[in-house]
């Protein structure tokens, strides 16, 4: 059986499956898998849809991973697009529509490539394949509720390839090494209400919170190190809610968001923030409460075996030699790196999560023969 992944990507954009809404992607992926003779489990948590196969023997010690999503982000306002969002539509040399690039694309051309490995030529050793339908949201029940279910049943991957979509300009110019940890930080501030006439009689706590969040914005995290560009964090609000020109509010509040190298871990950075924070409540008289949200830890798979692997076959499928990076935001790599090393490779990601998300074909086309010789180099190395 032979997998167009192309036509097999049109099918699975023609899913609305916004997370966690499956729309039937999980489904069309298992029924392939299991007509090409892959063992096929369910590990659904919650709402979520999730999908493990493998092709070969439980517990060999060759075993290769594929990890990808079909859940995609809300599509905006369908009028802006030139076509509906989930019609697959094919202008030329493009395909249009939602998950297109993020990464509907990938998950076909991995499932493509591992079906025609599995059919004409079958591995010693073993294929896994894990599909996820809450990478795009909070991302508790999905690659990390297939992990759970892996160790529960004695499953593992002695390497893997997360599809997402890594290359900014060209198929085959970046793979993703690592990934920057992400955090969040929320600050309340709290004072004394009163009127702006006399605020003697009030304690303010809007320039409480501004002298903090200048503080913050304006340290330096570090200079990056040897695989990471230097942390960076952001304020992204200050408010108040205080719609009157004369009254001091009793409350303000302000975000920020922190990437971070590996220099530091989000314990750290905590650390920091609760120390900062205190030094200004101290000097100022206002009380600050801080809740925070850690999305992940950086980490870096360091350049070797399984990076030399992917670039070797993306130079000789492509004729580039591919840039290893740890740009960008995070990914279900952060939950893969614990179980076994793992790169990030696929699509080229510049219109993913925009009105009218597409791709090319060729690419689809090419990246599955980039994924159908990593299998053959790795099983025959």
């Amino acid at each position: 059986m032979s997998i167009d992944p192309a036509d097999l990507t049109a099918r699975l954009i023609r899913c609305a499956s916004v997370t966690p809404e499956d729309s039937g992607a999980i489904p069309i992926l298992e029924t392939l898998l299991k007509e090409a003779g892959f063992e096929t489990f369910r590990a659904d948590r919650g709402e979520v849809s999730n999908l493990f196969a493998r092709f070969g023997p439980k517990g060999h010690a060759k075993t290769f991973g594929f990890n990808g999503h079909t859940d995609v982000v809300p599509v905006g306002d369908p009028a802006d697009w030139t076509y509906p969002p989930f019609s697959a539509q094919i202008e030329g040399s493009t395909i249009f529509g939602r998950g297109a690039a993020d990464m509907k694309s990938g998950v076909a051309a991995f499932v493509a490539a591992a079906i025609e490995r599995a059919e004409t030529n079958p591995p010693d050793g073993a294929i896994l394949i894990s599909i996820t339908g809450d990478e795009e949201g909070a991302g508790v029940d999905g690659t990390r509720a297939i992990l759970d279910w892996m160790d529960a049943n004695g499953e593992a991957m002695d390497v893997c390839i997360v599809g997402e979509p890594t290359c900014p300009n060209t198929l085959g110019d970046t793979i993703k090494i690592g990934r920057r940890g992400s955090m969040t930080a929320f600050f309340t501030a709290a004072g004394v209400q009163g009127h702006s006439a006399y605020p003697q009689r009030a304690k303010n706590p809007v320039p409480a919170l501004a002298r903090l969040m200048d503080r913050l914005a304006s340290h330096r995290l570090d200079s990056g190190t040897e695989h990471f560009d230097a942390s960076t964090l952001a304020v992204t609000t200050i408010d108040t809610g205080n719609p009157a020109n004369n009254v001091i509010p009793a409350t303000c509040r302000a975000t920020v968001n922190i990437r971070f190298n590996d220099t530091h871990s989000s314990a750290s950075l905590i650390e920091w923030l609760q120390s900062e924070t205190a030094k200004i409540a101290s000097e100022t008289g206002i009380d600050f409460e801080m809740k925070t949200q850690v999305s992940g830890e950086s980490f870096v798979t360091p350049p070797g075996a399984l990076s030399e692997l992917v670039a070797s076959a993306v130079k000789a499928e492509t004729g580039i030699t591919p840039e290893l990076s740890t740009t960008g935001g995070t990914s279900d790599a952060r939950f893969v790196k614990s179980h076994c090393p793992v790169v990030e490779f696929g699509l080229v990601g510049q219109t993913m999560h925009q009105v009218d998300e597409r791709v090319e074909l060729s690419d689809i086309h090419g990246l599955k023969s980039i994924y159908a010789r990593i299998l053959d180099d790795y099983f025959t190395s």
